[in-house]
């Protein structure tokens, strides 16, 4: 088990920890309805309009520190969270699926009371957003705008599907190399992680993505791997009714197409796909933070 932050020592009546971080800001721990300590950061204005950031399988929520930054000094109130197993959070051997880590949202959410937020989710990030949003109506009330990045409706292609379902919904591997991929993680790993990107990100930049990718074990994460890419989703996406971008990228290993029908299927979604010239990688948010920033900004604070 993961050695956590001195945070974790203390010990909070509702299942929250935390100190100052500095004048706006607060580090702390949150504890989840099945007892695993969660690593949290906010930043930014404390009356400032919420948002917060859920990263992508194996990531880590310093990967969204431009984004931290950036939405901070704009005046917002920034949460960022390691998911279970991953990051700096506890990783126990129990909950590598998405329908725990949508619990584990839902008590992010709840435990730091945010209000009127904006739920920003990359990758399986948005998985575990469709999965809240499934499974708490209760709490849907706490959503004003969603954002999603970069995320099929579903990974693992059916056999049985009719032509052309798989190019319709970007679907990214059979079922059998999603096994052989599981089976074989400590060797994909690497370039996994490197097709996420453009050739032009930075050896250092690159490095530093994959050892907090290497934070997580690869027995973890590949349980969770396996039950994130049978996920379906295409059933949430008429019910979502709130305001909500869909973000793609057109180089990404994720195919733009699949984020075109997605956005099609929300009621009034819009959506921007990245070009090539524009970094548009399955990472853009690190490649071209001043595009993504700006974009979602605009998005979330439009009348």
């Amino acid at each position: 088990m993961r050695i956590l932050h001195i945070l974790t020592l203390a010990v909070h009546i509702m299942g929250v920890s935390a100190t100052p971080a500095h004048q706006h800001g607060a580090t702390g721990t949150i504890k989840t309805g099945d007892g695993v300590n969660l690593l949290y950061n906010q930043t930014g204005p404390r009356n400032g309009q919420q948002i917060l950031f859920i990263t992508g399988w194996r990531q880590a929520q310093v990967e969204w520190k431009k984004q931290a930054e950036y939405f901070a000094s704009a005046g917002f109130r920034v949460t960022t969270f390691d998911m279970r197993g991953h990051g700096d959070s506890e990783e126990p051997e129990f909950g590598y699926r998405v329908s725990r880590f949508a619990a584990d949202l839902n008590d992010v959410l709840n435990k730091l009371n945010l209000r009127n937020v904006t739920l920003v989710g990359h990758s399986m990030g948005c998985s575990v957003t469709w999965a809240w949003w499934d499974q708490y109506p209760e709490s849907r009330h706490r959503a004003s705008h969603l954002v999603l990045v970069d995320q099929t409706a579903v990974i693992a292609a059916d056999p049985h599907w009719p032509a052309g379902q798989v190019e319709q919904l970007g679907t990214l591997f059979s079922p059998t190399a999603i096994y052989d991929l599981a089976a074989d993680m400590a060797n994909q790993l690497e370039s996994l992680v490197r097709s996420m990107f453009t050739p032009s990100v930075s050896e250092a930049d690159f490095q530093w993505v994959l050892a907090q990718n290497r934070k997580m074990t690869d027995a973890h994460s590949a349980a969770l791997f396996v039950d994130h890419s049978f996920r379906d989703w295409r059933d949430v996406f008429p019910r979502i009714t709130i305001p909500t971008l869909v973000i793609g990228g057109e180089v990404s290993v994720i195919p733009p197409a699949g984020i075109e029908w997605i956005a099609g299927q929300i009621p009034g979604a819009e959506k921007y796909i990245f070009s090539a010239a524009e970094k548009g990688s399955h990472f853009m948010f690190w490649e071209n933070p001043t595009k993504f920033n700006s974009l979602v900004k605009n998005f979330i604070t439009k009348k």
